[in-house]
């Protein structure tokens, strides 16, 4: 989701900086209707390639951002072996044409998922916290790979002197959600746009931490000029954090309609999260001077009017 706005702000000042922008994606014509305004333009390139198979050819690269990465439930559920290849292979491929130069880094982006579910014995995750993950699942692809792209990270940096930093980001929503994104808040993001109920397929008591996609690009660049080397850094948006339901109402509210119950598929349920509490600690981020400027409530009426308008 983030992604193609950490592509929009960097395309906004490749011109104005002087440096290039290449855009990975299997869909390149996808690339070009998303980016149709810098098509052409010399500091733009689409290369048009699965991750997962090796790019070498294409030279090398003085800054990777790595977002490539299957990122919901029905992905988890329909296509395992690429959610986690992706986390892996592709994320070797990409740090096989990294270079380095120019004081140029490689930033991994992970997740709020590689701390599984809170063992009820802290409040907040920090960055050194391990919670449970049944490993023995589908739907543990996602965490366990993305655990395994943060290791394989430390081994190209303890191997090849490579400078990296992780961005760890909660929960993410905003007006770049795709379509096929099944995600829950996604979900009512979508029901809320439509002037539908927002329906709920749970009692609701999930307590998460979110960010919005503006600050989520907003701490991926900041950690890019201020990071430590070799560090992860939790990511998420200013509190109160809010329960699944009371986000739905917030929704409903927003889009004057009503908030109503459903049963999960079981197709549904093999991909969603287990996790019922993934409160980010984001301290240490705040250290290096970083804050959040979007609560819940902001970015979710932000997200909804940014839909409306480009309906």
């Amino acid at each position: 989701m983030f992604g193609s706005l950490l592509a929009d702000v960097l395309l906004g000042k490749a011109e104005e900086y002087g440096f290039t922008v290449a855009a990975l994606s299997r869909h390149g014509k996808a690339i070009e209707e998303r980016f149709s305004d810098f098509v052409g333009k010399g500091y733009f390139e689409i290369i048009e390639q699965d991750v997962n198979m090796p790019f070498a050819d294409r030279g090398v690269f003085d800054s990777i951002f790595e977002c490539a990465s299957n990122t919901c439930p029905e992905q988890y559920a329909g296509d395992p072996i690429g959610t986690v290849m992706t986390n892996i292979s592709g994320l070797k491929n990409s740090l096989d044409v990294f270079s380095g130069e120019k004081g140029g880094r490689f930033v991994f982006t992970s997740s709020v998922e590689i701390y599984g579910q809170n063992r009820g014995d802290v409040g907040k995750f920090s960055e050194d916290y391990c919670g449970y993950i049944d490993c023995n699942t589908v739907r543990a692809g996602y965490n366990e790979s993305k655990r395994a792209g943060e290791s394989l990270c430390q081994a190209y940096g303890a191997v090849k002197d490579i400078d990296f930093i992780i961005p760890r980001i909660s929960r993410s929503y905003g007006p770049t959600l795709r379509d096929s994104d099944n995600k829950a808040l996604s979900q009512f993001i979508r029901n809320a746009v439509s002037g539908e109920d927002i329906v709920l397929k749970s009692a609701g008591t999930q307590l998460y931490s979110y960010v919005y996609s503006a600050d989520a690009v907003d701490a991926i660049l900041f950690l890019f000029f201020n990071g430590i080397r070799g560090e992860a850094y939790n990511v998420s948006g200013r509190e109160p954090n809010l329960t699944l339901k009371e986000i739905a109402e917030a929704l409903a509210d927003i889009a004057g309609t009503q908030l109503r119950f459903e049963q999960v598929s079981e197709e549904e349920n093999r991909g969603y999260s287990k996790a019922t509490t993934a409160v980010l600690d984001i301290s240490k981020i705040k250290k290096l001077g970083w804050e959040p400027r979007f609560g819940m409530e902001e970015g979710l009426r932000r997200a909804v009017s940014s839909f409306c308008e480009c309906r």
